[in-house]
C-alpha cells in the first residue's frame, strides 16, 4: 500500500510539476485523404531531473522530494508525457456537426470560405473573437463558428474518442507478446513501419490490436503518435477529387492492358479460372473490383508466410493484396500502413464494394461484399474469408 501511495504521488508530481520541463514535439502524421494527425513525443534523451532543475529552479524542494521518494525515471517520464498530451488536447478545437463547419477568412458568415472542418475533425486554437474560434488545422488557418465546436476541458475528453493512438514499429521485426513481459509467449510478428492501434499503456509496454489478438509490445521498439482528422482546404478538396479520379482511370487502364496482353488466364487475374466454390462475390460495385475479388478467392486455404508474397506458397496480409492486384497491372506497396493511403477514400465499411482494401490495425484485407473479406490472416489460419467487422476498421480504400 505504501509503494502504491508513493507511485501515485510521483505521478501527480510529474504531471503537475514537470510538464513544462519536457518539450512537446507536434508533427504531421497524415494517413491520406481527409485525414491527418498530430504526433506527440518527448524530446529524445531528456533527463527529467536535469530538465526539472533547469526549468524549475525555484522548486528545488519539490525536486528533492521526487528524489527522496525515489520515483522511477520511466514513471516520471510516462506521467509527464500524459500531462503534456492533456495540455495539448485542451488547446484543440473539435467540430461537432452533422457534416462539416466552414472555415472562413473572417469571424463572420460574410468571410470567404477557406476550407471545411469535418465532424470530429480537429484544429489548434489560436484565438477567439465574437463567438468564433481562430484555428489552425492542416494547411488551413481561419475562423469557425464556436457553437459548432468544443474546446478546453470538453476537448480533452472528446480527443481521446476521436483521435486514434498509434504505435509505429521502428525495428525490423517487432514481437507482439501475450503479456507485458519479455518472458511472455510471442503472439505474432509485425514488420518495420507498420502502425498498431494502442488500447492501453503501462511502464515500458503498450497494449496493441493485431491480427492474432490483443497483445503487448515493448515501447523501446515503437514510436507513438495520435492521429486526428484535420481541415481540408478548397484547393486540397479539388486536388483530392481530381487525384482519385485519375487513379481510378489509371487502374482501369492497367487492368485492361493486363487482360488483353496476358497469355495465361490463371495468372492474369481475369477470364476463365476456377472460383473458390464456398464463397462468392457480391453483384455490386465495378466490374474490375468484382474481378479482383473473384480472383483473390481462389487462393483461400493457401498458407500465411510472414513477409511472403506468393499466392500459392505463402504470403502475409499486404503481400496478399499486393500480389492479387499485381495480376491486374496495379502496383501496391508491401505494407499495411501504406495501403491506408492507396487509391481513393471510401466513407466507411457500409459503402465498401468488392475489391476495396479494408485496413485494420497492422493488417489489410480485401472486401468481397456482403460484409465479408478475404485475407491472409495469420500463420495458424492462412488465407481465409471473415466478416469485415470482426475488428475495428481504420480505413476503406478503393483502387478501381
Amino acid at each position: 500500500m505504501h509503494h502504491l501511495k508513493i507511485r501515485s504521488i510521483g505521478c501527480l508530481l510529474a504531471a503537475a510539476l514537470l510538464v513544462s520541463a519536457v518539450p512537446v514535439n507536434a508533427q504531421a502524421a497524415g494517413t491520406g485523404t481527409l485525414s491527418g494527425g498530430v504526433g506527440l513525443s518527448l524530446t529524445g534523451g531528456t533527463d527529467l531531473r536535469t530538465a526539472a532543475a533547469d526549468n524549475l529552479q525555484e522548486d528545488a524542494q519539490i525536486i528533492d522530494l521526487i528524489d527522496i521518494l525515489d520515483i522511477p525515471e520511466e514513471e516520471i517520464k510516462e506521467a509527464t508525457r500524459k500531462a503534456n498530451e492533456e495540455a495539448l488536447y485542451r488547446n484543440l478545437v473539435i467540430a461537432q456537426v452533422t457534416n462539416y463547419v466552414n472555415v472562413r477568412s473572417l469571424p463572420s458568415e460574410d468571410g470567404e470560405i477557406l476550407g471545411k472542418l469535418y465532424n470530429n475533425s480537429v484544429g489548434n486554437l489560436k484565438g477567439e473573437e465574437d463567438g468564433w474560434y481562430l484555428i489552425e488545422s492542416g494547411s488551413v488557418t481561419g475562423y469557425v463558428k464556436g457553437e459548432f465546436c468544443v474546446t478546453g476541458e470538453d476537448a480533452v475528453a472528446l480527443a481521446k474518442e476521436v483521435g486514434t493512438r498509434f504505435a509505429t514499429v521502428n525495428t525490423t521485426t517487432l514481437k507482439v507478446r501475450s503479456d507485458a513481459s519479455l518472458e511472455a509467449s510471442v503472439l505474432g510478428l509485425v514488420p518495420f513501419g507498420d502502425d498498431l492501434v494502442v488500447t492501453d499503456e503501462v511502464e515500458g509496454w503498450a497494449k496493441v490490436d493485431v491480427e492474432e489478438g490483443t497483445g503487448w509490445v515493448s515501447t523501446d521498439y515503437v514510436d507513438f503518435h495520435t492521429e486526428f482528422v484535420k481541415a481540408e482546404s478548397k484547393a486540397e478538396e479539388e486536388a483530392r477529387l481530381a487525384k482519385e479520379a485519375e487513379e481510378r482511370r489509371k487502374a482501369r487502364e492497367a487492368a485492361a492492358r493486363t487482360a488483353s496482353s496476358s497469355t495465361s488466364n490463371a495468372n492474369r487475374g481475369t477470364g476463365s479460372y476456377t472460383r473458390y466454390s464456398t464463397y462468392s462475390v457480391a453483384e455490386e460495385g465495378s466490374e474490375q473490383g468484382r474481378a479482383v475479388a473473384e480472383y483473390a478467392l481462389q487462393f483461400v486455404g493457401n498458407p500465411y508466410v510472414y513477409g511472403g508474397t506468393s499466392l500459392t506458397n505463402g504470403c502475409d496480409c499486404s503481400g496478399f493484396v499486393m500480389s492479387v492486384y499485381a495480376n491486374f497491372g496495379v502496383n501496391l506497396p508491401h505494407s499495411s500502413r501504406s495501403d491506408r493511403t492507396q487509391g481513393a477514400a471510401v466513407d466507411g465499411l457500409a459503402n465498401a464494394q468488392p475489391g476495396d482494401l479494408i485496413c485494420y490495425s497492422g493488417h489489410v484485407a480485401m472486401y468481397i461484399g456482403n460484409n465479408q473479406i478475404v485475407h491472409a490472416s495469420n500463420s495458424r489460419t492462412g488465407i481465409i474469408v471473415s466478416n469485415a467487422d470482426y475488428r475495428t476498421v481504420l480505413a476503406v480504400r478503393r483502387i478501381f
